[in-house]
């Protein structure tokens, strides 16, 4: 009788501690999914985001650098002996215009949109790069629990009935080993 509860508690025991191991790595396999599933997220941000950013800022440059130039060329006719008087005038009017919507725009941005968009794009590019390392950082560490889970004693044997295979680390392929060429974005018509 005592044989009997002794190998009843033993095979409960048993039941416990398969239960346990299983629980455990189904847990740790859905951490390697999911931090995979991070890195798909945060790349996606980068392809979303990143030529987003660089178009704002090329249009507002755009816009910066055709005013500017505008007014240049404004200035330049105007000084031009070539330009007759009432030329000039209507040059002048032209270029108040001008002068006054670059002014406003000053007053509004006193440090110029274009140097915040710079410095926006700058400070979101380093943290799309950040987050897109660090969700690559806890793949790998989730990989390694696993692959350790997996191969350990006792749970290999649940692994094995479970047929569970080692994950593979995450390696950057050789185009995101380059550094993204900004340049390019912005020579992009």
């Amino acid at each position: 009788m005592e044989f009997l509860i002794f190998l009843i508690c033993l095979i409960i025991l048993i039941f416990f501690i398969y239960w346990g191991i299983y629980n455990y790595l189904v847990e740790v396999k859905n951490n390697v999914s999911t931090a995979y599933a991070n890195i798909d997220v945060q790349l996606k941000k980068r392809y979303d985001l990143i030529p987003n950013l660089v178009n704002s800022v090329r249009e507002y440059m755009k816009y910066e650098k055709e005013t500017l130039e505008k007014l240049i060329s404004l200035r330049t006719k105007a000084v031009s002996n070539k330009t007759q008087s009432g030329e000039r005038l209507a040059l002048d009017k032209e270029i108040s215009q001008t002068i006054g919507s670059l002014m406003v725009s000053v007053e509004n941005y006193p440090d110029l949109k274009a140097n915040k968009n710079f410095l926006h794009l700058q400070e979101t590019l380093n943290e799309v790069e950040l987050n897109i390392s660090a969700s690559r950082r806890t793949f790998n560490s989730y990989v390694k629990q696993y692959n350790n889970a997996i191969e350990m004693f006792p749970n290999i044997y649940v692994a094995q009935t479970l047929n569970l295979q080692k994950a593979k680390f995450f390696e950057a392929l050789v185009e995101e080993k380059k550094v993204p060429n900004i340049e390019e974005l912005f020579n992009k018509n």
